[in-house]
């Protein structure tokens, strides 16, 4: 299969970190499982989480369940660098471990922090996908500039804001 290919059954998440969320964690959760059930049901196999706390995390344990449960896709984790999550809280560097740990492949798409690591890792993302699944708040900011790369490769964005 090539790599147009294989994209073409690829979906990635972008959203807000979880203290800029408009609705509560027990929504977002049923929303994104909601969303990620109509992708496979589209023919989505693949997912791409980019392992920020929050929704991302959130979007990858709800893959990696369904994985479990029998459902026949993958979970690749695009972390932006080793260390991404090492100012977190014990809770959350847990769940990213424990993440990591069962994902199917994982990458640091940089060698390490930088002021456009974040960009880079998101574009890596949506240039791997033809469908993002979004939360976004409509403030300016990372997932605002991941939904205009989005729009301008004219890739499927799913939006709850």
């Amino acid at each position: 299969m090539t790599e147009q290919e294989k994209r073409q059954h690829r979906c990635c998440f972008t959203r807000h970190r979880p203290e800029k969320l408009n609705m509560p964690e027990t929504e977002v959760i049923a929303w994104l499982e909601s969303e990620i059930r109509k992708a496979i049901d589209d023919g989505f196999v693949t997912f791409i989480s980019d392992m920020a706390r929050g929704v991302d995390i959130w979007a990858a344990e709800i893959v990696l369940r369904l994985r479990d449960e029998g459902m026949p896709i993958h979970l690749i984790c695009a972390s932006p660098f080793e260390g991404f999550e090492r100012s977190w809280s014990e809770d959350w560097k847990r769940r990213y471990n424990a993440v990591m740990r069962k994902a199917d492949i994982v990458r640091f798409v940089c060698p390490g922090y930088s002021r456009t690591c974040f960009q880079i890792r998101n574009k890596w993302m949506v240039d791997r996908s033809a469908r993002v699944i979004a939360i976004y708040n409509g403030e300016a900011g990372g997932t605002r500039n991941t939904i205009l790369y989005t729009n301008k490769k004219a890739i499927t964005v799913k939006c709850c804001k």
